[in-house]
């Protein structure tokens, strides 16, 4: 394992003791919520390395007893017993303060835009993009998330052909960023009378919300139409030009929202645009990163098949991690918290392992 660096976790208690002193002072209420934010985020992190700088204390002391010829047998017993246990500790804590000390994504934070697009499979791809929409929903709501649908296309037999939604909550982007790329389902329709099982597949684009801070569109660089609004079946849905396209020139990114106003829908549409362009600048920061080496999970290749739901089995496989739960019907209700969990552990593992390259 590497080893923990000192200097930062100094600093980290440092910086921590001098918020502390800060919001104690009374600062107006911005800087009262800017520095909170900032405390509840090292909190966690110092407590950890207290509790380690408290336990080598211990060691220390316990060592120092064995050491010393003048301790008696019984006090020499206890020490003997209890130096194992807070070793194991140690190990316990070290590992804990590796996790919390790595480099932390800027957009972890945020909240998301979440994309759905049924794949091959007709009909049924698009009922697998409702049922996807559905998890995702209702993982938000077990999360305390809000979830708001930004635009929605639906399939002919139901479920959605594309539907684009916001996340919004702390953290969100974290949970669900390894969430991106294809599903698969393999399944028998109900319209199948000869029970054969048929494969489908739906994208999952999950995309870190992008503030104006985060991406400048300069109004040169877009241009916005406006089209006539039509719902499903292509009637139309009011008489106004309300529905908004919105095409950024340097990159070609289109985005169409078709809700009844037209000012909300230039809002929606930007909101996503923003994020999109946000997106693609983190892809290509990150494809420079990691030029010269393969990270599996987190890759962000959105062609790259991710998961199969078997519903005959009741079997969900994540092909980069090899993790198969048959707990289907309870993921579809957005029980998804064991795989979430095991993307990240493994995403971990790997910055841990890579660190400890870089440190030799």
């Amino acid at each position: 394992m590497a080893k923990l660096p000192v200097e930062k976790m100094r600093e980290l208690e440092r910086r921590f003791g001098e918020i502390e002193a800060r919001m104690s002072a009374g600062p107006d209420s911005e800087t009262y919520v800017k520095l909170a934010s900032e405390y509840s985020e090292l909190q966690p992190v110092v407590t950890k390395i207290r509790e380690y700088q408290k336990a080598q204390g211990e060691i220390s002391d316990l060592e120092a007893m064995l050491a010393d010829k003048g301790t008696d047998r019984e006090m020499r017993d206890l020490a003997e017993m209890e130096l194992p246990e807070l070793k194991a500790r140690i190990e316990t804590l070290e590992q804990d303060m590796q996790i919390l000390l790595l480099p932390k994504d800027a957009a972890d934070e945020k909240s998301a835009i979440l994309e759905i697009r049924a794949g091959t499979g007709g009909s049924e791809a698009a009922l697998f993009a409702g049922d996807l929409f559905r998890m995702y929903e209702r993982f938000a709501s077990a999360n305390g998330w809000k979830v708001e649908v930004l635009s929605a296309s639906e399939g002919e037999a139901g479920g959605y052909k594309e539907i684009i939604a916001t996340i919004s909550g702390r953290g969100v982007f974290a949970k669900l960023k390894f969430e991106s790329g294809v599903h698969r389902v393999q399944r028998v329709p109900e319209t199948e009378a000869g029970g054969r099982i048929h494969t489908s597949a739906a994208t999952v684009a999950v995309l870190p919300e992008a503030e104006d801070i985060d991406i400048e569109i300069r109004p040169e660089d877009i241009r916005i139409d406006t089209m006539r609004s039509s719902g499903a079946g292509g009637q139309h849905v009011n008489t106004t030009d309300s529905a908004v396209r919105i095409t950024h020139l340097p990159t070609g990114l289109v985005v169409t929202s078709s809700e009844k106003s037209q000012h909300q829908n230039r809002a929606k549409a930007m909101q996503v645009l923003r994020s999109r362009l946000y997106d693609m600048e983190r892809q290509r920061a990150e494809s420079e990163r990691s030029a010269d080496r393969k990270s599996q999970v987190g890759s962000g290749d959105r062609s790259e098949r991710i998961r199969t739901y078997n519903f005959p089995q009741g079997r969900v496989t994540d092909h980069r991690i090899n993790l198969t739960l048959y707990k289907l019907d309870r993921m579809m209700e957005g029980e998804i918290d064991e795989v979430v969990d095991a993307l990240l552990a493994d995403y971990q593992a790997g910055q841990l392992a890579q660190l400890a390259e870089q440190r030799g």
